[in-house]
């Protein structure tokens, strides 16, 4: 799973890049000039701190590689690297999507895919 990257997306907004054939970004993507990312290993805190509450969002999971040079490494929190495209998503390169529900806690709940222990 190193090679894929998440986005945290509206479903209705999702589902209008699907349509589309393209993901051009949410709003706050529009307004920094590239689609934000997460790595596995930030997406639980990227969804605290973004998305706090709110329901009615997917998981999307994207092949890294197939990004290419639009795709930088760039820091952000804390000096952490964070994946930004600096260009549309072809939806080609989505791996899976899926339902980011909140649990009863009020945090979103991962995708039993990613927190699956190797074994």
């Amino acid at each position: 799973m190193n090679d894929l990257i998440f986005k945290i997306a509206p479903k209705a907004l999702w589902r209008e890049a699907e349509a589309a054939g393209v993901f051009t970004g949410a709003p706050v993507d529009h307004a920094d000039g590239f689609i934000h990312f997460s790595t596995a290993e930030q997406v639980v805190e990227t969804a605290e701190k973004h998305f706090s509450g709110q329901e009615d969002l997917l998981l999307v999971a994207i092949r890294a590689d197939e990004l290419g040079r639009q795709l930088k490494w760039e820091a952000s929190r804390g000096g952490a690297l964070f994946p930004h495209l600096y260009g549309e998503l072809p939806l080609g390169a989505v791996a899976w999507s899926e339902e980011f529900p909140l649990g009863a806690d009020g945090r979103h709940r991962l995708p039993a895919r990613m927190t699956k222990k190797a074994g």
